[in-house]
């Protein structure tokens, strides 16, 4: 059972639309799922941002954060955490929700595809 008070919030929030705003930015700051790497075959290539991909650089393939962003991401399999800046849109394999480069991946031990978190600084 709802209280009066939580009911209150509940009208008070969708009347002043802040509940679309809490629920957009809610999966930017704090998301969680599989990661990947990518980086050989695009070494020297144009990022989504311009600049050139760099394997061995912290970076990281987001499809919605700003780019600069700084992102903290944790291999929820060993605890291993490595900050990568957003700086090229993807990933585009369904189900991943980062693509990082090879220095980051290796940095937090993904050789292939594992399970993360997320967390924007």
């Amino acid at each position: 059972m709802v209280s009066k008070a939580k009911l209150a919030l509940i009208c008070l929030t969708a009347a002043c639309g802040i509940g679309a705003t809490l629920q957009a930015s809610t999966p930017a700051s704090a998301q969680s799922g599989a990661a990947s790497w990518y980086g050989p075959g695009f070494q020297g290539r144009r990022t989504a941002n311009g600049e050139r991909f760099n394997t061995h650089a912290y970076t990281a393939a987001h499809r919605s954060l700003p780019f600069g962003s700084r992102v903290r991401v944790t291999n929820t399999t060993n605890g291993r955490s490595v900050v990568v800046r957003i700086n090229d849109r993807g990933p585009y394999v369904g189900g991943r929700v980062i693509d990082l480069s090879q220095a980051s991946a290796r940095a937090i031990g993904i050789q292939g595809v594992s399970r993360v978190r997320l967390s924007r600084l």
